[in-house]
Parts: C-alpha cells; sequence; structure tokens
C-alpha cells in the first residue's frame, strides 16, 4: 500500500555565495524582508510539504534560525543538519578548503534527518508555486520503500545570468520522460549574444538555450540514501588534495541511474525561475517578485 505522508522539503543553505559576495540565503528581498527561501517555504507549506531540513554551516546558526523557527512554529517540524568543511573522515579533511564539498555530500549529509519522501531544493533559488505543487503531489503518491525518484525540470535559457557564469546540470531525456545521463556544466555563460560552455579542454562551444537542466530540485524516496556514500568515498580520494573540488547530487543521480534499479522521472511546470549567482542579478529578482505580490499570487506580508 502506498503511503500518503506529507513530504519533507530538504534546503541546501550552507554555501558562502562567493560570487554573490554574502550569504544570499538570509539576503532580503522585499521591503518586508523577504529572503528568496522564504517563497520556496511559503509555496511548499502550500503544496502541502510538512516538515522542512535545512543544511547549514554552525558558523551561521544563530542568524538562520532567528530567521526560520518563528516563521514555521505550529506549522511545520523543523529540523537543522551542518555541513561543514571537517563532515568528512580525517584524513581528508583539508585546511586549505575555504567552501564545503558540494550538493552531493550535503544531500547525503541529511540521511538521518530525513525518513519520508522529501524533495530537496537550493536556498537561492526561486522555483514558482506550480513547481512545488506538482512535487508535492507526485512525492505523496509514492512509496517510500520505492526506488522512484523524480526531478523538476527548466529549460536553460530561462536561467542563466546576463552577469556571468553559470552551472547547471544538462539532462538528457528519453521519450518516455525519464532521465538518462545529468552531466553538471560548470561554466555556462552568454558570450556575443549566445550560450556558450566551456569543454573539457577549456573551449567555448554553443550549448542549446532549448537543453533541459536541473536547477536542484530533486525528489527522492529515504532509498537514495543508498547511493552515494562509496562513490563519495571515491571521489574524496581522488580531490583529497583539491581544495575546490565538489561533489555535486548529479554524480549521486548518475549512480542511481547507471544501478538500473531505479528510476528518474523528468517533471514539467510552468512555473517560472528566478535566481541570483551575482549580486547584479539581485535586482531582477526583487522586480520580479514585487509584480508577483502586486499580482496577488503571494500577500504583501509572507508570515
Amino acid at each position: 500500500m502506498v503511503e500518503t505522508n506529507k513530504p519533507t522539503l530538504v534546503i541546501l543553505a550552507a554555501g558562502m555565495g562567493s560570487r554573490y559576495g554574502g550569504l544570499k540565503q538570509i539576503d532580503a528581498f522585499t521591503p518586508q524582508g523577504d529572503t528568496i527561501m522564504d517563497f520556496s517555504i511559503y509555496d511548499a507549506l502550500q503544496a502541502g510539504f510538512g516538515k522542512f531540513v535545512f543544511i547549514i554551516r554552525k558558523a551561521f546558526e544563530k542568524e538562520f534560525r532567528e530567521l526560520i523557527d518563528k516563521k514555521l512554529d505550529g506549522k511545520a517540524e523543523v529540523e537543522y543538519v551542518f555541513q561543514e568543511f571537517d563532515s568528512v573522515p580525517e584524513k581528508y579533511i583539508d585546511p586549505n578548503r575555504t567552501k564545503p564539498w558540494g550538493t552531493g555530500h550535503a544531500l547525503l549529509m541529511a540521511k538521518d534527518a530525513v525518513k519520508e519522501n522529501f524533495a530537496i531544493i537550493n536556498a537561492d533559488d526561486f522555483y514558482g508555486r506550480e513547481a512545488f505543487t506538482v512535487m508535492a503531489k507526485s512525492l505523496s503518491e509514492k512509496d517510500k520503500n520505492s526506488y522512484d525518484f523524480n526531478m523538476m525540470a527548466y529549460l536553460l535559457k530561462n536561467t542563466v545570468s546576463d552577469h556571468g557564469h553559470v552551472a547547471r546540470g544538462e539532462c538528457e531525456v528519453n521519450k518516455n520522460g525519464f532521465l538518462v545521463d545529468v552531466t553538471e556544466r560548470t561554466h555556462i555563460e552568454k558570450r556575443d549574444g549566445q550560450l556558450m560552455r566551456l569543454d573539457d579542454h577549456g573551449k567555448f562551444i554553443p550549448i542549446d538555450g532549448d537543453t533541459i537542466v536541473s536547477m536542484n530540485f530533486w525528489g527522492f524516496t529515504p532509498k537514495c540514501f543508498e547511493f552515494g556514500g562509496e562513490l563519495f568515498d571515491a571521489f574524496l580520494e581522488v580531490n583529497k588534495h583539491n581544495p575546490k573540488a565538489e561533489f555535486f547530487i548529479p554524480y549521486v543521480v548518475n549512480e542511481i541511474l547507471r544501478s538500473e534499479k531505479a528510476s528518474v522521472e523528468v517533471l514539467k511546470s510552468n512555473a517560472q525561475w528566478f535566481g541570483v549567482t551575482y549580486l547584479e542579478d539581485k535586482a531582477i529578482v526583487q522586480a520580479a517578485i514585487e509584480k508577483l505580490k502586486e499580482e496577488g499570487v503571494y500577500p504583501v506580508n509572507l508570515w
């Protein structure tokens, strides 16, 4: 029998926002002090998510709790998970590392906090109400002991910045709407009006604007934690002297796909994505959010 417990939302908020120039996870984007993450939380509550797990750094735990706890008090269960430089075996701790080990590592860190079907998102991306509604419905219908996973798809052309390069997961999807492969493209940018990416040799080559990409909005059952552990250990061994190496969720997803015992359905919605990779992106996102409030999609005061 399929269980219909409310799904959990895991929010990736341990990154430092180096290209943005600060902690964009807790930066205000409206006169009312709303963060981008506030809109994801609000939308997720409306969609039926019942628990929120925040993956953060201990260095900003106090500020983060002050921002979150009062908003969700009485509305949903809240748990915090810490992702640190030293959240790895001692032999892999690198004093030169200045950033966490990446989104795939963060996913694995959430294992003890998540017992339900769950979605995982970035704290600093605006995904749109419909995306959460579609994801929540899908997760609530899945048996939590199954290997039926999913992801929310977006078109590349709608997710790039005018102010510098971005990283995106390029997705290959079969005719039945299931993911075949996802490749982390760490450098995509607009050059002379055309979308280009760096290849493995450091050369710019074109990439189609209609390419389906992952914006780190994945849907999993707890079975996903069976994947990735050994992969991360191997990654650490290869990259133990590389302080900038990151272990991304797409690495875990590709292992899931290679196993052939799990599948990843590609979900689609008409929701608009907004994001802030660079400080210069902020004004565009602020204007878009203000318009949504004016149209009544969101109340003036979320909380």
